[in-house]
């Protein structure tokens, strides 16, 4: 009995020793070296030590923000500074952006290691001040930015898209070169493309605005071209009335164009009637030019060696030709007025020489007199 007694004394007496060691080891200063980690700070002399450290980081800080908010500071009132987060030693900020030493409380010196918080979470706090300090409205210019920045960033924006939109219009507009085709209305290209391409599609036709005669014959005789006779040539006649109420027609004119548009043949025609209906409002025939005009036979067979082996082109050929008392091969006549393609385009089953210049060339004829060349 005796001996187990002792031997649980001497065991009581190692635990109260290295109790005590623990004690000690605590309560003296930790021992720092290059391998050693830095112990948490335990004791009040830490803990201001510590804090020194960070009241120089957070001055450090508070200069180079002072510095880039120098602007703002100029147009701002100075702001109450802010109040210490719970009263733990994080520091107050002012409106200069200096830090002010908070007061510290009675905890900090008499509480133990558990109760204060550690250095890691008082940085992370100054950090959350530092960010506060640049985000907040109390910083002045800086903030109202901050305030209008989806305004700025609209107007921004705005401005862009008006540069783009005026880009894409510049783009847009088309050259000489891409109004290539000579067989489309500008009416139709201003409403499919726009009045810049129609404008372009006028100017190569010849027809400008408040067009003229000159216009006209610009956009149908091509002038640097042959006068002479070609394969392929256009005829027209004049008539006048003759009978009773001038129902019947004679020649009164023969007008004969080359494939460029070119005057080859243009004669006034001696009546071999009577002319009961001039009909000048239409013809444009007065009787002092068809009294000095050529005779019927000679115009005749003067216009028959023209068409002979020629592609003959008009409008209702067989009007003219039957006033000529002539006849020419049904596969050498292109007529305008029976031209399928035309009759579709302009829907019309007879459609007027007048209308398919219109809708075709946009040029605008037989407005008043009428005129065979």
């Amino acid at each position: 009995a005796e001996p187990e007694a002792r031997r649980k004394g001497r065991r009581r007496r190692r635990r109260r020793k290295v109790r005590g060691g623990r004690g000690e080891a605590a309560a003296g200063p930790t021992p720092q070296g290059p391998g050693m980690a830095v112990a948490p700070p335990r004791s009040p002399r830490e803990f201001s030590s510590n804090w020194k450290a960070l009241q120089e980081l957070l001055k450090q800080k508070a200069n180079s923000s002072n510095e880039s908010l120098s602007a703002c500071q100029t147009h701002t009132k100075k702001k109450n500074p802010l109040k210490a987060e719970n009263g733990q030693g994080v520091p107050a900020i002012n409106g200069n952006g200096n830090a002010v030493k908070a007061k510290s409380t009675d905890k900090m010196d008499n509480d133990s290691a558990t109760d204060s918080p550690p250095l890691a979470k008082q940085k992370s706090k100054s950090i959350a001040a530092d960010k506060k300090l640049n985000g907040t409205k109390s910083s002045g210019k800086g903030c109202k930015e901050k305030k209008k920045n989806g305004n700025i960033l609209k107007e921004k924006g705005n401005i862009k898209h008006k540069r783009r939109k005026a880009e894409e219009h510049a783009e847009q507009q088309p050259k000489e070169a891409e109004i290539w085709f000579d067989d489309v209305d500008p009416k139709d290209i201003e409403a499919a493309i726009g009045p810049e391409a129609a404008k372009i599609a006028r100017r190569n036709l010849g027809l400008e605005t408040g067009q003229s005669k000159q216009s006209v014959e610009q956009v149908l005789v091509k002038e640097k071209a042959s006068e002479g006779l070609t394969r392929a040539v256009a005829m027209d006649c004049e008539m006048v009335g003759v009978g009773p109420k001038g129902e019947d027609s004679i020649v009164a004119r023969v007008s004969i164009v080359n494939q460029f548009g070119k005057c080859i043949y243009d004669k006034y025609v001696k009546p071999t009637e009577e002319v009961t209906d001039y009909r000048t409002a239409v013809s444009g025939i007065r009787p002092q030019n068809i009294d000095t005009g050529e005779d019927f036979k000679t115009v005749q067979k003067e216009v028959a060696d023209i068409l002979k082996g020629r592609i003959l082109v008009g409008h209702a050929l067989r009007n003219d030709l039957k006033v000529l008392f002539l006849d020419h091969p049904q596969k050498k006549i292109r007529d305008t007025q029976k031209y399928k393609p035309f009759r579709q385009r302009v829907k019309n089953a007879r459609p007027s020489l007048k209308l398919l210049c219109e809708r075709l060339l946009n040029v605008q004829v037989q407005t008043s007199e009428h005129c065979s060349v």
